[in-house]
């Protein structure tokens, strides 16, 4: 089984395109890696992968792990920010400008 981390989006038009991908590791966490939403969905969509959003804690200047996140209908990614109900990971960084 593979963990991940999700850090962040890409967006074109106001629509999440591509996530950024970290892979969990024993002893260390990846750096993004920009991964296309329908690849995001195909290898989270069986039971042995795994990924939680990856939060940027301002007061504290660390990641801090958020939600777990599911695939949705076979098209996207969804988690529950704050105890609320979200569509998709828009909530994390915009990573428009990278």
């Amino acid at each position: 089984m593979a963990q991940y981390k999700i850090s962040g989006v890409w967006k074109t038009g106001g629509v999440i395109t591509h996530y950024a991908l970290h892979t969990v590791s024993p002893n260390s966490i990846s750096e993004g890696v920009k991964t296309t939403k329908a690849d995001a969905v195909r290898l989270l969509i069986g039971p042995f992968n795994q990924a939680v959003t990856w939060i940027w804690n301002y007061q504290t200047s660390y990641w801090k792990d958020g939600e777990k996140v599911e695939v949705v209908s076979a098209s996207f990614l969804r988690s529950y920010p704050d105890n609320r109900v979200s569509d998709n990971l828009a909530h994390l960084i915009n990573y428009d400008w990278l």
